[in-house]
């Protein structure tokens, strides 16, 4: 993730930027979900069963602590179809880790959203566009209005809340329409995922934007983060599965703050970019760990081993490459830039050219900007 808002805040006010001691995991509690979007990295649907028992999840908690994973993304599927997912949630924060809360915001309402917003650090919640774009895009008429409701709703209790976005042809048109929205609602976050190709993202690699129309909304996104900082918005802006952000984001300070860029380059260092297998790993709803949620290759199942090994195994070829400077071939191998973005997504390269060290294919910048 690409937190542009907090990067720009904190070196402007000369304050120390917001850093995870830390791992991220996302997992998905289930595989169960009650819409079929078209991008579906998991190919959720009504009709999955759920594999992993809560005292699996729960032995597995125990071993972040040791492992320093510090912060869960509750994900699915829809997690709220999981009857323990509260007795979970609240298990991972009495030992201390960040609970977000990644839904479709359809089974949040006056029942749950108090204890939603008591267990949740955050909510995310899936707004994929105007009301048509949404609907088409989630497969389910007036889902929007029931995700914006469960938005209002989680506000009303006192939870932050923000918008998940996920940016394809579909939803574009919708990119202004998302910003208009959090500005009219003031919801605390968006959160933009660019696309991957994984699930049934895979099925419909047309969606994918062209390296011009990514360009054109990363331009239109950082903008966005310059005017809330300047403005005294707060909304925070962050984007995702697309390192190279900061590159864009990088060029834009020079041209803004250009005594600020020294500061940037040490801080987007230190963040250093791709973090699958590193700082982000992905527990998958059958119990398999891997790398990043669309990884194509699999690490172990906690249901075989204990997470611990999995995730220290010094046997691992693929944890070694991940954690070291990483080989990246093609217009990556002379990229200036790569000790800020690492290569980008290792798994939009395989989808690709079946080469998992391969260049990212949705790099929108050109070989002589990064020359």
């Amino acid at each position: 993730m690409f937190r542009a808002s907090n990067l720009l805040k904190t070196i402007i006010n000369d304050t120390p930027s917001r850093v995870l001691d830390g791992s991220i995991v996302i997992w998905n509690f289930t595989n169960r979900c009650n819409l079929s979007c078209l991008h579906c990295y998991s190919k959720a649907d009504i009709d999955s069963n759920d594999t992993l028992d809560i005292e699996i999840i729960k032995s597995t908690i125990d071993e972040f602590i040791e492992n320093k994973i510090k912060f869960i993304i509750f994900s699915g599927g829809e997690p709220l179809v999981r009857k323990d997912i509260f007795e979970i949630a609240q298990y991972a924060k009495d030992k201390g880790i960040i609970t977000y809360l990644s839904t479709n915001g359809l089974y949040i309402n006056h029942s749950n959203a108090q204890r939603i917003v008591d267990t949740f650090d955050y909510i995310g919640i899936s707004i994929d566009g105007d009301e048509i774009t949404h609907d088409y895009f989630r497969g389910l008429k007036g889902s929007y209005r029931k995700s914006i409701d469960a938005m209002k709703l989680v506000q009303s209790k006192g939870g932050k809340v923000g918008i998940r976005f996920t940016i394809t042809k579909t939803t574009i048109d919708s990119l202004e329409h998302i910003f208009a929205l959090s500005e009219k609602e003031n919801f605390s976050k968006i959160y933009i995922s660019h696309f991957v190709y994984s699930g049934r993202g895979l099925e419909n690699l047309e969606m994918d934007l062209s390296k011009e129309e990514r360009m054109k909304s990363v331009e239109y996104i950082l903008n966005k983060t310059f005017e809330y900082q300047e403005n005294g918005k707060d909304i925070e802006i962050v984007t995702g599965n697309m390192e190279c952000d900061a590159i864009m984001f990088l060029k834009m300070v020079k041209k803004r703050y250009p005594h600020l860029v020294s500061k940037l380059v040490s801080r987007l260092s230190a963040w250093g970019g791709n973090s699958a297998g590193r700082k982000l790993v992905n527990i998958d709803s059958f119990g398999y760990v891997k790398p990043d949620p669309f990884f194509p290759f699999r690490l172990g199942n906690i249901q075989e081993q204990s997470f611990s090994d999995i995730w220290n195994d010094k046997k691992s070829l693929l944890l070694d490459r991940l954690r070291s400077e990483r080989q990246i071939s093609g217009k990556c191998t002379d990229c200036k830039y790569m000790f800020i973005c690492n290569g980008g997504s290792r798994s939009r390269a395989f989808a690709v050219s079946g080469d998992l060290w391969g260049e990212d294919p949705s790099c929108y910048l050109s070989e002589k900007e990064i020359a």
